[in-house]
Parts: C-alpha cells; sequence; structure tokens
C-alpha cells in the first residue's frame, strides 16, 4: 500500500516516520519553535539505551512477545526521527544481541557482562545523555501507564519531568503518574555519572496497552516523544525559525 503526498508517492514506512517526524515539530512548536540545528547540539550526544537484547529477553507479553524487541523497534525509530534534524545518536544496541564478552558462559555471566559493557561505553562518551527504553510488567492487569525514572536528581529530574509530561499530554492524558528515582537494584543506572533516564513505555500486562506497544504506529509515537523530551531539553536557549524546521521534515519523507 503506498499513499500520495504533495503529488509524489510515498511508501507507508516513509510515511509513519513522516508522521512521527510532525509530531516531534509540532511538539517543538508548541515551545514557540524551539528545536535545533545540527551545529548547535555538536557537544552534546544523546546515547539510546534499548534495554535488553539476545536471550535476555526481558519481560514476556501476554501474547508472548518479549521486551527487547519492543525496545529495539522503539529505539531504531528515535534514530531515524533524529536524523530529521541532523543529530546521530548513539545507539547501545542496534539489533537482537547481548552486548557480553564472548567468554562468558551462561545467562546470569552474559547478562552481568552485557551491563558491565554498556556503563563502560556510557562513562566514554563526553557530555552525554541516557535516555534507556524499556517495557513494564506486573501480576495484576489492571496496571498501565508510561512512568520514568530518573538517576542524579540535580543532572536528570528536568528531562525526567519533561519526558513525563510529553508522555501524558500527547498519549496518555489519563496517566497520573510521575518521574521517581531509579531503584538502587538497576545495575545501569547506578554506574553511570551522566544525565539519565529510564523510560518505562507501558505495561505488557495490560492487554489494551499491550496491543498498542505490538504496533510500529504507536512505537512511532513514543520514539517521537522521547526525541522531542531531549530535543526540548538540549535547545532550550536556542530558536530555530519554524519554516527551516518543516523544511527539513518534509524533505527527508518525501524522499524515502
Amino acid at each position: 500500500m503506498r499513499n500520495r503526498i504533495g503529488g509524489r508517492r510515498v511508501g507507508v514506512g516513509a510515511l509513519t516516520l513522516l508522521i512521527a517526524g510532525l509530531c516531534l515539530l509540532c511538539l517543538n512548536g508548541s515551545r514557540d519553535h524551539a528545536a535545533l540545528a545540527p551545529a548547535r547540539l555538536a557537544d552534546q550526544t544523546l546515547i539510546i539505551d534499548a534495554g535488553h537484547g539476545g536471550e535476555d529477553g526481558g519481560a514476556v507479553s501476554i501474547t508472548g512477545v518479549p521486551e527487547s524487541g519492543i525496545n529495539l523497534a522503539i529505539a531504531l525509530k528515535m534514530d531515524q526521527i533524529l536524523g530529521l534534524y541532523g543529530t546521530a545518536p548513539v545507539l547501545l544496541r542496534s539489533e537482537d544481541i547481548s552486548l557480553h564478552d564472548p567468554s562468558a558462559q551462561t545467562l546470569r555471566q552474559k547478562k552481568v557482562s552485557d551491563l558491565h559493557h554498556r556503563v563502560e561505553v556510557i562513562e566514554s562518551i563526553p557530555n552525554a545523555t541516557l535516555i534507556s527504553i524499556h517495557q513494564n510488567s506486573y501480576p495484576s492487569a489492571k496496571y498501565h501507564g508510561a512512568q520514568v525514572f530518573y538517576s542524579n536528581e540535580a543532572l536528570s529530574l528536568p528531562l525526567a519531568q519533561r519526558t513525563q509530561t510529553l508522555l501524558r499530554d500527547t498519549l496518555d492524558p489519563s496517566n497520573q503518574r510521575v518521574p521517581k528515582p531509579i531503584p538502587e537494584t538497576v545495575y545501569l543506572m547506578n554506574h553511570i555519572s551522566c544525565r539519565a533516564i529510564l523510560v518505562e513505555c507501558g505495561f505488557l500486562t495490560n492487554a489494551e496497552e499491550e496491543a498498542r506497544l505490538r504496533t510500529g504506529e504507536y512505537q512511532s509515537k513514543l520514539a517521537a516523544v522521547l526525541a522531542a523530551a531531549w530535543l526540548q531539553q538540549s535547545a532550550d536557549k536556542e530558536v530555530v525559525p519554524h519554516n527551516e524546521i518543516q523544511n527539513t521534515v518534509l524533505l527527508y519523507g518525501l524522499r524515502q
């Protein structure tokens, strides 16, 4: 199936990306069109962590889908959307793999090695911000809603608050969750020194939310919101003309 925009034919995948990009444009536009030009974020690096991977699938949804695949799909869409703005984030993984050392043998050894490796990479990148993408689960199916967790309150709370607000305002107005400090049991978030948030995008144990989380459309919306939160937080004092941003988004979508 293909669609026509501006007299040209655009594939469904490109159209989804274009819509996500325009969603991002609207989010930035709601704050006096604050966005970014590539040079203005030259000293900042976003690291996107798609939680779990490989043998470690993380939580499993009520229909049997592992969290790791959903995390990765959102991370890859974020990478595409940020490309519209001339920004190249660092993806800790871009495929369904574990990042463990080859010497690790058991699943536990692989998990520990994977986490140590992620911390190493994050700590090696100056002026970094980490967004770690995860999915939630709970024995009761009644719970739903995205929630943001943060480490290092002084560095990370403003980004966590902005992200939680955008998630609520754009995707789920009924979500009354607030950002919370990350538990001490989460190794990665407690062993890094940069600004960092962990986003539980929804509950895989809630039937309605799980169904949305499995769709590319909702994954694109989540990716756009997370990207917008970082762009807004990083470019608070910079303003780019609205038509400059719009042309960038539209041209990228039409060229696909």
